[in-house]
């Protein structure tokens, strides 16, 4: 039947089997179905046009407990090819791998065992993993033991105190995502980091007389100051939380840093209706975003990127696409995918701190 109205226009294409199927050819297959398999064809793809991408800094949030369920050394590969170049995770997620960096492990378990008698044999339950308490304390004493190697008269930003952090460990060859990254100069920013075992080995320190002083502030302006090094910017968030929010916010108050409301050295960015010359935003080119949380009930860590197009935090124009599906399941297979396709190590962005 003829059609003309122009909703037609590109047809649903059938998956066929294919013994030996590359994975990266099998989200480019998913790419032309539809619901989330076609989001994360999506996703595969608009992440291998951010890492050929000319004077593009890749920002990636890695939230919630994911390390725990065998997540984390994709997170190094992740970096180690500089596909990452700037870590924004939760506290849990750079501690909890550090756990079997060290030579511990997790265990396969079930959601529906006898919890009272899971905490009677000192085993902690991750939903469906185990890990247990003495091994959780040993790191959590790990950590403490190096913020006593720090000047505690000196206040530290999360990512010099991480950065200092990764240094030690690597030399204690704990090829952790904190060792990967300050092996390979890449920043981490963790603004909640206090709510991790980072937090308890601080309160462990501080029994001893050390004090940690960890600058909430001085984390934002380190943070919002490499927009004077950045041209155009690519997001990807895995889930969303505090991750998310402190990386969105990078379009969009970065110029609150600077008198005139403009990034030194940046490219002009876009004024909006009501605000003059008083603000400038500069959206997010790519967006990419693999989440279970649903935008109805208001949180940002279900937005979707076209209700973050109205506050200026993604370009309306660029690449985004978010995946309503659990990282477990699209995280290993997207980054098989990248490595299918991605046979160079990125050059990456060079950001520079005074430390």
């Amino acid at each position: 039947m003829e059609q003309d109205s122009g909703y037609l226009g590109k047809k649903v294409k059938a998956i066929e089997v294919s013994p030996g199927k590359p994975i990266s050819r099998l989200l480019e297959e998913m790419a032309g179905t539809g619901f989330q398999g076609k989001n994360l064809g999506r996703v595969a793809d608009v992440f291998c046009r951010m890492v050929e991408a000319e004077d593009l800094t890749i920002f990636f949030g890695y939230a919630g407990s994911l390390s725990t369920t065998g997540q984390w050394k994709i997170i190094n590969w992740l970096i180690e090819n500089r596909y990452i170049d700037v870590l924004i995770p939760t506290g849990a997620n750079i501690s909890e791998d550090i756990v079997e960096a060290m030579g511990f492990s997790y265990w396969q378990g079930t959601s529906n065992e006898d919890d009272a008698k899971l905490f009677s044999e000192g085993i902690n339950r991750y939903y469906d993993v185990y890990g247990t308490e003495p091994d959780y304390l040993e790191m959590t004493e790990l950590l403490a033991e190096f913020i006593m190697t720090l000047d505690k008269s000196q206040t530290y930003s999360s990512r010099k105190f991480l950065k200092r952090c990764g240094q030690w460990l690597d030399k204690k060859n704990i090829n952790c995502i904190v060792a990967t990254a300050a092996r390979n100069e890449v920043p981490i920013f963790c603004p909640a980091i206090a709510d991790s075992p980072y937090g308890d080995a601080a309160l462990i320190a501080e029994s001893r007389g050390h004090h940690l002083t960890i600058d909430a502030i001085q984390d934002y302006v380190e943070f919002m100051s490499m927009g004077e090094s950045v041209i155009d910017t690519g997001v990807v968030y895995i889930g969303g939380g505090v991750p998310k929010d402190f990386i969105q916010l990078f379009a969009v108050t970065g110029d609150l840093l600077y008198e005139d409301r403009k990034i030194p050295g940046r490219a002009a960015g876009l004024n909006r209706k009501g605000t003059g010359e008083q603000e400038t935003y500069y959206p997010h080119k790519y967006a990419i975003q693999i989440t279970t949380d649903s935008p109805q009930w208001g949180g940002l860590s279900g937005c979707t990127f076209e209700e973050a197009v109205s506050w200026g935090k993604e370009n309306p124009e660029g690449d985004l696409v978010q995946c309503y599906c659990d990282a477990t399941i699209a995280l290993p297979i997207v980054s098989h995918a990248l490595s299918e396709k991605t046979q160079v190590k990125r050059k990456g962005t060079v950001l520079k701190f005074d430390d």
